[in-house]
């Protein structure tokens, strides 16, 4: 019996990123010699067995074979013959499919010369920022395409291999894409937006016709023109980019980085004598992000800030406009006053899409700060108080509502 650290642990070692995870594979066994050994088995699709004391994961080698489509369409064969080249040729990008004996792998990755097992030749691909497919085999495997996008989002500086590319394109054409279910979907956009250049991600599965299936609403987005004198970028797609990257850049929570992308999708639909003007966009794109979130399965806390920031972001950069009553308004629209955190969360969302355009990158964002300083005057209002003394004077219902929503426009307008 051998076994091997592989994949990422190796590839994040020799690039001198931090290995928080390793994957073990072992060579040369069977379950009933890992039970013998102490190993707990965990695996239900193929053979994987927690260690005894480290409670890592260790997979028997294995092989796997096309049986249909999409990504679970596989049978997998785990047999002591396997050998390291076959388990380490069923992975997806050459440098992933890199190993080091158990011997060595607790060892600093400079110390590795010489013993990384690497059939494939991760190790220049590496050197080269290459992200290319192992074997053809990458093309029974449609969750690969959002996996190496997500890569390309992670390894902001890595190329796509050109005969990869191509591969993929085959793959989107095939209907191979077609076939993927909305949580493994959503699982790695997920992924790939919580990376430092989200916009690679998207870039990719531009590139390879994916992107046109999974999202058409982000898709359409490129080529259509916006004015010239709020978005010196001009095109819709260029700037849901900037913002994305702005977003990673603010390092945002991944609910904000959704909301980003979905937040100008209504532009899509514009009419083409209309342009470049986007009347009632906001509208729009707030009804299309929930059927995107729908479709998706997309958390609630990601899919109802999105239509939040849908449908209030030009509001709310227009806020320094409005006096204290138009900016009650405004809060209670967003919830602020029952949710100050999501809040919080709808002006970073705002300040990228502000920020995402060209030449504006820098620039500040009052509106955060005007707003932030309005919610906590209007929530340091002592509401039980006021709503006690309108109960005595005989007011009921909407009308101790609009009595406490004086009180907050009073205490806006003491901050403005």
């Amino acid at each position: 019996m051998n076994v091997f650290v592989v994949g990422g642990a190796v590839r994040d070692g020799l690039m001198g990123h931090p290995v928080s995870d390793c994957d073990w594979v072992v060579v040369g066994s069977t379950p009933e010699a890992m039970v013998a050994l102490g190993f707990e088995p965990v695996g239900k699709d193929f053979p994987v067995f927690l260690h005894p004391k480290s409670r890592e994961e260790y997979a028997l080698a294995r092989t796997e074979r096309k049986t249909a489509r999409g990504y679970k369409g596989f049978a997998v064969q785990a047999a002591p013959d396997v050998t390291l080249e076959e388990d380490l040729a069923r992975r997806d990008l050459t440098i992933n499919a890199m190993a080091v004996p158990e011997a060595l792998a607790h060892l600093a990755p400079d110390q590795w010369a010489g013993q990384v097992v690497d059939p494939f030749n991760g190790l220049s691909d590496l050197q080269s920022k290459v992200l290319r497919h192992v074997t053809s085999s990458f093309a029974e495997d449609p969750v690969r395409i959002l996996r190496l996008a997500r890569f390309a989002a992670r390894f902001a500086d890595f190329s796509v291999a050109h005969e990869t590319l191509q591969l993929m394109r085959h793959m989107v054409h095939d209907g191979e894409v077609d076939h993927l279910v909305a949580e493994r979907v959503w699982q790695e956009l997920a992924r790939g937006l919580m990376a430092d250049k989200p916009s690679r991600m998207f870039e990719v599965l531009r590139a390879c016709g994916a992107l046109k299936v999974l999202l058409p609403e982000v898709d359409r987005l490129w080529g259509v023109p916006q004015r010239a004198e709020y978005h010196p970028e001009i095109d819709t797609g260029v700037h849901l980019m900037m913002v994305l990257d702005m977003a990673a850049q603010l390092q945002t929570p991944l609910s904000v980085r959704w909301a980003c992308l979905m937040h100008d999708l209504g532009k899509g639909t514009t009419p083409p004598d209309v342009l470049p003007r986007h009347i009632g966009h906001e509208g729009l794109s707030a009804k299309l992000a929930l059927q995107v979130a729908q479709r998706l399965r997309v958390p609630n806390d990601c899919k109802e800030l999105a239509d939040v920031v849908a449908r209030e972001h030009g509001n709310i950069h227009r806020s320094g406009e409005l006096n204290a009553a138009a900016v009650m308004r405004l809060l209670t629209r967003c919830d602020a006053i029952r949710q100050p955190e999501r809040f919080a969360l709808v002006l970073q969302a705002c300040e990228a899409d502000a920020r995402g355009r060209l030449s504006l990158e820098a620039s500040a964002y009052p509106q955060a700060t005007r707003l932030t300083g309005a919610l906590q005057a209007a929530l340091s209002v002592a509401t039980a108080d006021i709503a006690a003394a309108a109960t005595r004077e005989g007011l009921k219902g909407a009308q101790i509502g609009e009595r406490v929503e004086a009180a907050r426009t009073a205490a806006i307008a003491a901050t403005l």
